[in-house]
């Protein structure tokens, strides 16, 4: 991420209010959904043929999810969210992109799983009355949060999604990692949440493969870690782990290292700061 509405230098495309950004982020994603499906980094054949499910962090705070009914918010191809209907959870899939969706679907019926998943195409703000239910457990993992303008408004989607007793999981980007520079460990760009967003028009994804084949801008916000936690609480949920983390599950910068358990963390010697966090909270 970067700082401030647009490139600094005025070229590139410009702030151009909430539904341009939400068109632009859903032309991005819809351009890269062939890459990450045929990426090293999804490894969607592998994934299929280990088996494999939740991240063993994320399944140790959560604890057993048999027979719950989970929502996962902005779940692009649907990889995360399958991994817990692998665990025993009947999960539902919500992300703006109909392609990746449609990939998520045809993911979940060569896993087997297509019985204990469903996938529904609508923006996360939209997500309650798109599903039209209340889940056990509302799921957000890795790279979430920051296609979005509020996180208050984020909150309270989650709240409406939750039954009572049901708890929020939250394993995502730390805020601090997106102030980072690309290629230094120096700060460049505003921790906290700001009025306009970041505006990226390069042509790139996180994935090996190809470039992708145009689409639209990346429009992002950050959200500082008191932000986040404060909307949470404001909208009445109690919080019972927060955990910042020195490591990330992708090469979010170069001058990461790749670790045997195939995390990424800062090299050894240089000052560990959090790259990523999780949060569990319950609804009363």
């Amino acid at each position: 991420m970067g700082e401030g509405a647009g490139h600094p230098d005025g070229a590139g495309p410009q702030w151009g209010g909430e539904a341009w950004a939400f068109a632009e982020n859903r032309a991005m994603w819809d351009a890269r959904v062939d890459i990450h499906v045929g990426s090293a980094f999804y490894d969607v054949e592998g994934w299929l043929r280990q088996g494999r499910g939740p991240r063993p962090a994320e399944a140790e705070l959560v604890g057993d999810v048999t027979g719950l009914d989970l929502v996962h918010l902005q779940c692009h191809i649907g990889l995360d969210t399958l991994a817990w209907a692998r665990a025993g959870a009947r999960v539902t899939g919500v992300d703006f992109s109909a392609p990746a969706l449609d990939a998520a679907r045809a993911i979940a019926t060569r896993a087997g799983l297509a019985d204990r998943s469903r996938f529904v195409c609508a923006n996360v703000y939209d997500a309650p009355g798109a599903v039209g239910a209340t889940y056990d457990l509302v799921y957000v993992s890795l790279g979430a949060l920051s296609w979005l303008p509020s996180v208050d408004r984020w909150a309270a989607v989650v709240v409406a999604l939750l039954r009572p007793g049901g708890r929020l999981f939250v394993h995502d980007v730390h805020p601090l990692s997106d102030a980072l520079g690309e290629t230094e460990l120096t700060v460049t760009s505003s921790y906290f949440e700001e009025p306009d967003p970041y505006i990226d028009d390069s042509s790139w994804t996180y994935t090996d493969g190809p470039r992708p084949p145009g689409g639209g801008a990346a429009v992002c916000w950050n959200h500082s870690l008191g932000e986040i936690v404060t909307a949470v609480l404001r909208r009445g949920l109690v919080l019972e782990a927060l955990h910042e983390h020195d490591y990330t599950t992708f090469g979010r910068f170069p001058w990461l290292v790749r670790r045997g358990d195939g995390t990424y963390a800062l090299p050894a010697g240089t000052p560990r700061v959090p790259l990523s966090f999780s949060l569990l909270a319950r609804r009363p």
